[in-house]
């Protein structure tokens, strides 16, 4: 019997203690699986924001202590794994797929292991890490092209081994607003000014500084700025606020359950990150409300982002390369309009979960076969 003529138990290992990207793919993943009658479990740290967040989703959750990597943790995944019957495992930071590892041998399961890689920070080439990445898994999955070339040409991992699915959004939900005006009104956001905006958790990484030094730059009379997201750079944004005397200018809202609001009241997206990206979901969703976007070449963002065809790719770390790509479409309305045309249906052609879901459906499928020769 193949595993294609029956539903196959899924289990999700995820060990990170924070909240963005990574862990909202691994639950949009869970969610669309188990609309199709999957059973699928996520394994995570006791606590942890994905953990209250999945019960909140009413999926099957189990907590565990390992946000590190642990012995007391390691043990009890390892009951874990002894105690419960699932078909594979996809493991997806750093500690949870060492433990799933080590457990794995401690075992006598032969359950393949699905090494998920989320970012673009280079992996280790130590024998301990090669080892997990080349024998623990039996097959890695990266969030962007780039990234698999990454780890094919620096890592020695097969291509045949490696398989890139970009995390996909879903395009029913994020959609232009036909009334911008409304939006607005309901967030006490500025009718009458361009709004500049991102979306992404407070993080160095992820550029926040540069732009509140860009927007400090342009013509403020009529422009204002929408940050949203909580984080670890929270305070410092805020001082870089003061310091700047933007205080009036910025909005800074806070983490959103709900962001497709705040991006439909934005005018400009932009996310300048210069570290550790796939394809991040934020600009896949931009594009899909119809947003001109602004970005840099890091990770595998210029997979989405033709530079001036469906975005603008600017030089990473550089609030000056922002202030001139935010002017130019603030000043050419046939630019923005274009560029955001273009990202709107390249978004609902190539970005929609589907198409993740399918193609993470097709790996998985492929090694429980190879598994079950």
């Amino acid at each position: 019997m193949t595993v294609e003529s029956r539903f196959y138990h899924i289990v999700h290992t995820e060990s990170s203690g924070g909240w963005g990207g990574q862990e909202i793919r691994i639950l949009n993943e869970i969610r669309e699986f188990v609309k199709l009658g999957f059973p699928v479990t996520l394994v995570c740290d006791a606590g942890s924001p994905i953990a209250l967040r999945a019960q909140q989703y009413g999926l099957t959750t189990v907590q565990l202590p390992m946000g590190k990597k642990t012995i007391k943790g390691l043990f009890a995944l390892r009951r874990w794994i002894v105690q419960n019957d699932f078909d594979l495992i996809n493991t997806h930071s750093s500690s949870d797929s060492w433990m799933v590892a080590v457990a794995m041998l401690m075992t006598l399961k032969t359950v393949p292991i699905i090494r998920t890689r989320h970012v673009s920070a280079p992996v280790s080439t130590n024998r301990s890490t090669s080892w997990l990445y080349k024998k623990a898994a039996a097959h890695v999955v990266t969030t962007g092209e780039r990234l698999r070339q990454t780890l094919i040409r620096d890592n020695g991992i097969s291509p045949d081994n490696v398989t890139s699915v970009p995390t996909g959004i879903d395009c029913n939900i994020f959609t232009p607003t036909k009334d911008v005006e409304a939006v607005r009104k309901a967030l006490d956001l500025p009718l009458d000014k361009c709004i500049i905006g991102i979306v992404a958790t407070l993080r160095s990484w992820k550029g926040h500084s540069y732009l509140l030094d860009a927007f400090s730059q342009i013509d403020l009379s009529d422009s204002h700025l929408l940050v949203v997201g909580d984080g670890p750079q929270w305070d410092n944004i805020n001082k870089q606020i003061d310091r700047l005397g933007l205080r009036e200018k910025v909005t800074l809202c806070g983490d959103q359950q709900d962001v497709v609001p705040w991006m439909q009241a934005m005018d400009i997206f932009t996310l300048p990150s210069y570290a550790n990206e796939g394809v991040p979901q934020g600009l896949m969703q931009a594009m899909a409300c119809g947003l001109p976007v602004i970005s840099t070449d890091v990770g595998s963002i210029v997979e989405i982002i033709d530079d001036n065809y469906t975005g603008i790719i600017v030089e990473k770390q550089s609030a000056a390369a922002l202030t001139k790509a935010i002017t130019a479409l603030r000043q050419d309305n046939n630019l923005r309009q274009s560029i955001a045309e273009r990202a709107l249906l390249f978004a609902r052609q190539n970005c929609d979960i589907s198409a993740m879901r399918d193609r993470m459906n097709s790996v998985f499928l492929t090694i429980l076969n190879r598994n079950n020769r």
